[in-house]
C-alpha cells in the first residue's frame, strides 16, 4: 500500500505554491512507481469513468466554443487529462498537464501547484536526480472522480434516458445523443510518405474485413505514399506463417495480423515486438478501443498489437420468425433450446440453430465459449466483478478447469443443441454455419459479427433486415456475454530497425477511426473503436454496431473465455477433438471432459514460484 502524505491547506503566499513544482522527491519513491494502476479500478468503473470523461471533455469544448464569455477552467481541464492518463496508463508530465489547461503558462502552473497542495496530484521521479517526474491522480482525486462518474450517469439517465425509456437504463447509450452528432472525417494522407524499400509488406487473415482492406489498397497506398503487398491466409496457416517468419533472420513482413488468443504465445516466443518499444502508445488513443479488445492485446502488462477488428461472437436470430411464433428473444440457454426445438423442421428443410461443430479448432472455440456461458473459464482464473481476472496470466500460475461442473453442463448443452441442428453440423465451421442462416434454412446461428455481411449485404436473403443480435444466452451459473474475437496488428520482433518507424506509421493509420469507418462503409461489420460505433453514418449502415456498443457498455464483451495464454491453441485443439468424439457418440460427456482435462494438464506448465 502506498502511503499518501496528507494534503496541505494553502496558507502561504503564492511563491510557496510555485516552489512545490520543483520539490525533490526521495529516490525510494521509485519503487512505488506503477503501483497506482488501473487494476485498482474495476473494469465496470473504468469503462464508466472513461465514457463520462469523454462526454465531459466534449461538452466542455462546446461551452468554450459557443459562449464568448465562458472562460476555460484550468482545474477541470487538468483533472480530465490527469485521470484519463491514469486510466490509459499514459505518462503525464508537468509540461503536458499545463498544456491541457487552456490558460497562460504562469496561471496553469499556479493552478497545478494548488492541486498538488490540495492532495489531488502525486508526483513521482522518473530519474535518480528527482528533477524529472511524472504526475498522477491521488487516491483522493480518483475517489472523487468515481463518485462524479456515478452522479453524472444518474443525472443523464434521469434527464435523457429515464426509467420509462424502453429497455430501461441498461440499454441507455450514455452520451449517445451527443456523440451521434459527430461524424468521423475521411481518411487523410500522411504529411510525409513512408519510405520502405520494396513497399509495405502485410500478413493478414483471409476474412471479410481484411479483404475489404485489400479492396481499398489504392486508397491506402495513396495515404501512406508507398506500395502495399498483402498476403492473406486461413487461420491455421496464418499462425504457422507468423511463427515461421519469427525464425527467419529478418522478417518478411512489416505488419502481421494476430488472432487475440495467440498474444501470450507470440509475446513469449518472440514473434511480436512490444508496441511500447516501437512507439508512443498514446498515438493509438487506447481509450477509444472497446475495453475488452484493447486489454486482450496485452501480455505481462504490455501491448503487443493494436486492435484492427473487434468481432464478438453473438447470437443471430430471425426477428420475423420469433414474432410470428410469439417467442421472446432467448436470454437463457433453456429459452434457446426451446426456440431451437420450435423452429426445427427437418422435413421442411429448416433447422433450429447453426454453430461451429467441425472437429478441431472450430469446435474447440465453441467449447470454450459454451463453458463461459455457464460461468466456467477453461483455466482457474480469479473471479472478479463482471467476469474473471486476466491481468496476471504472464505469471503462468494457472491450470485447466475443463473437468468441472460447468464443463459438464456445457458438454450436455452441446449434445442438446445437436438435436436441433442441420445434419451436417459436425463438419460446419466459421462460414458454413452462417451460409444456411443467410439462405433461410436456419432460424438462429452463433457467429462472429464479421460474418454478418453474408446476409446483410444480400438483398435476396430472408435474414436481411430481419436479424437481431444478442450476446450468448446464459446458462445456470453464468451471465449473458459476447466472447470477443478478432485480430490485432502487430510488428514482428525481427523487423529490421530501419523499417520499424514506417511500420508504426502504417499501423497507426490502418487502425485509426478514419480507416475503420472506411472498412465499414465498404462492407465490414467489425469495429474496435467506440467512436466508429457512435458515428451516425456508421449506425445507419447496420444495427449491429449499436447492438455491440450496448453490449460493451453493459460489460458483456469479454475475452476471458479464450484467455491468451501460450497453451491456448493446443487447449482449443484438444477440446475440439474430445468433444467431437462426444458429439459422435463415441464417449460420454463425463468421459469427454475428463480426457480433455488430462490432455490439457499435460501441456500446461506447472505453476512457478509465487
Amino acid at each position: 500500500m502506498v502511503r499518501r502524505r496528507s494534503p496541505n491547506r494553502r496558507s502561504g503566499p503564492r511563491k510557496k505554491a510555485r516552489s512545490a513544482t520543483h520539490e525533490t522527491i526521495p529516490p525510494q519513491m521509485n519503487a512505488m512507481q506503477g503501483q497506482l494502476t488501473t487494476s485498482q479500478v474495476s473494469p465496470q468503473a473504468k469503462t464508466k469513468m472513461l465514457r463520462i470523461l469523454s462526454f465531459l471533455d466534449k461538452f466542455g469544448d462546446e461551452l468554450d466554443h459557443t459562449f464568448e464569455l465562458v472562460e476555460p477552467n484550468p482545474y477541470f481541464r487538468m483533472m480530465l487529462h490527469l485521470v484519463r492518463g491514469h486510466l490509459e496508463a499514459k505518462i503525464i508530465t508537468p509540461t503536458s498537464l499545463v498544456g491541457q489547461s487552456r490558460v497562460p503558462y504562469a496561471t496553469a502552473t499556479r493552478r497545478m501547484n494548488e492541486m498538488v497542495e490540495a492532495g489531488l496530484i502525486e508526483r513521482r521521479p522518473r530519474t535518480q536526480s528527482g528533477k524529472s517526474f511524472s504526475l498522477h491522480p491521488s487516491d483522493k482525486l480518483m475517489e472523487q472522480w468515481m463518485q462524479l462518474s456515478g452522479r453524472v450517469e444518474r443525472l443523464a439517465r434521469t434527464s435523457f434516458g429515464g426509467a420509462d425509456r424502453p429497455g430501461g437504463d441498461e440499454d441507455y447509450f450514455y452520451g449517445g445523443s451527443y456523440m451521434a452528432t459527430s461524424a468521423i472525417p475521411p481518411m487523410q494522407v500522411l504529411s510525409e510518405p513512408i519510405k520502405l524499400p520494396g513497399g509495405l509488406r502485410v500478413l493478414v487473415h483471409g476474412d471479410p474485413t481484411f479483404m475489404v482492406m485489400d479492396t481499398l489498397k489504392r486508397q491506402f497506398e495513396q495515404a501512406i505514399g508507398a506500395q502495399i503487398h498483402q498476403r492473406a491466409f486461413s487461420i491455421d496457416r496464418l499462425r504457422e506463417e507468423a511463427r515461421r517468419n519469427a525464425e527467419r533472420k529478418t522478417s518478411r513482413y512489416d505488419i502481421i495480423a494476430v488472432d487475440l488468443p495467440w498474444i501470450g504465445d507470440f509475446a513469449e516466443s518472440g514473434v511480436l515486438m512490444p508496441l511500447d518499444e516501437a512507439m508512443d502508445i498514446a498515438r493509438l488513443d487506447p481509450a477509444d478501443f472497446h475495453t475488452a479488445g484493447w486489454k486482450a492485446a496485452h501480455w505481462g502488462g504490455r501491448p503487443y498489437g493494436a486492435p484492427a477488428q473487434t468481432t464478438p461472437e453473438v447470437l443471430f436470430y430471425r426477428k420475423d420468425l420469433f414474432a410470428e411464433a410469439g417467442l421472446a428473444a432467448p436470454a437463457t440457454t433453456d429459452a434457446l433450446l426451446k426456440a431451437a426445438q420450435r423452429f426445427h423442421e427437418p422435413l421442411r428443410g429448416r433447422y433450429g440453430i447453426g454453430w461451429n461443430a467441425a472437429r478441431g479448432t472450430a469446435l474447440g472455440h465453441t467449447v470454450l465459449m459454451t463453458m463461459a456461458d455457464f460461468g466456467q473459464p477453461v483455466l482457474d482464473l480469479p473471479e472478479i466483478a463482471g467476469g474473471f481476472e486476466t491481468d496476471h496470466l504472464a505469471r503462468r500460475d494457472y491450470r485447466p478447469t475443463i473437468d468441472t461442473e460447468g464443463g459438464l453442463r456445457a458438454a450436455e448443452f452441446l449434445l442438446q443443441l445437436l438435436e436441433f441442428s442441420p445434419p451436417d453440423i459436425l463438419s460446419m465451421s466459421w462460414y458454413e454455419r452462417v451460409r444456411p442462416y443467410a439462405a433461410g434454412k436456419i432460424a438462429m446461428a452463433y457467429g462472429y459479427t464479421l460474418l454478418a455481411p453474408f446476409f446483410e449485404l444480400d438483398e435476396t436473403s430472408p435474414a436481411a433486415g430481419n436479424t437481431g443480435y444478442l450476446p450468448h444466452p446464459a446458462g445456470p451459473g453464468g451471465r449473458a456475454l459476447a466472447p470477443v474475437g478478432g485480430y490485432v496488428m502487430g510488428i514482428p520482433a525481427n523487423l529490421p530497425e530501419d523499417r520499424v518507424r514506417a511500420a508504426v506509421e502504417a499501423l497507426v493509420l490502418f487502425t485509426s477511426p478514419e480507416a475503420q469507418k472506411m472498412y465499414v462503409q465498404n462492407g465490414s461489420r467489425t469495429n474496435p473503436r467506440y467512436s466508429v460505433g457512435a458515428d451516425p453514418e456508421v449506425r445507419r449502415i447496420s444495427p449491429i454496431f449499436e447492438a455491440v456498443d450496448a453490449m460493451s457498455w453493459r460489460d458483456e464483451l469479454q475475452f476471458w473465455p479464450r484467455p491468451p495464454v501460450p497453451e491456448i491453441t493446443d487447449i482449443i485443439q484438444i477440446c475440439g477433438e474430445e468433444f467431437h468424439d462426444m458429439l459422435r457418440g463415441i464417449v460420454t460427456p463425463r468421459e469427454a471432459i475428463r480426457k480433455a482435462q488430462a490432455r490439457a494438464e499435460a501441456i500446461v506448465r506447472a505453476p512457478g514460484p509465487t
